[in-house]
């Protein structure tokens, strides 16, 4: 055998070798990108969860005491006046700040009998989210949906009474449009937007 041609299936031998190796280094990191993500279902889970637990602490641990106490209200016109925003009102502030954030995450409370129209369903997936979790509040609605040519995976969360702030509220609101909450009733949802890419 010529010393030309052992450097050649040398050379070859090597380049298969070097090949095989990107090859499964390749497909070792893809299946190990592949087991860090999270679906999006989990994804609006961990999200709604977070929410829900802020949103309960600053009802009953911040509203409800300092109502309590007499030391200060939660009034609907707490920018104006020297007040706690509602606890309705602390979820839409924080879905804003959220939302200018430009991630394209957001969130929003709505209902089918809002106190506001802007807090109406808007669209027909929000419509149908709403009557879901209006008849079965365990169970997010949940689907895919595309809004200005991208592709959203979009939930629909039961929001429910957690504090009789929040059913005196809507029950004696002006605007409402139903007037008999009661505690732990289901009064709208919280919609939770998430780009999921192409």
């Amino acid at each position: 055998m010529t010393r030309t041609l052992m450097w050649g299936i040398v050379f070859v031998f090597s380049a298969l070798i070097g090949a095989l190796g990107f090859w499964g280094l390749s497909r070792l990191m893809a299946d190990r990108d592949a087991a860090a993500r999270i679906p999006a279902s989990t994804a609006a889970e961990y999200i709604h969860a977070v929410i829900e637990a802020n949103r309960t602490v600053y009802t009953t641990h911040v509203v409800d005491k300092m109502q309590e106490k007499a030391i200060v209200p939660a009034l609907e016109h707490w920018k104006q006046e020297a007040a706690l925003p509602l606890p309705a009102q602390f979820l839409i502030e924080t879905g804003k700040l959220v939302g200018e954030k430009g991630l394209g995450l957001r969130y929003r409370l709505a209902s089918l009998t809002p106190i506001y129209v802007w807090n109406a369903p808007t669209s027909d997936f929000e419509r149908r989210g709403l009557e879901a979790v209006s008849r079965n509040p365990e169970q997010p609605f949940t689907g895919f949906i595309r809004e200005g040519g991208k592709r959203f995976f979009k939930a629909v969360y039961a929001d429910t009474a957690v504090s009789h702030t929040c059913v005196d509220c809507h029950n004696s609101h002006t605007n409402s449009q139903r007037r008999d909450y009661k505690l732990h009733d289901v009064m709208g949802g919280i919609v939770i937007t998430i780009p999921v890419g192409q």
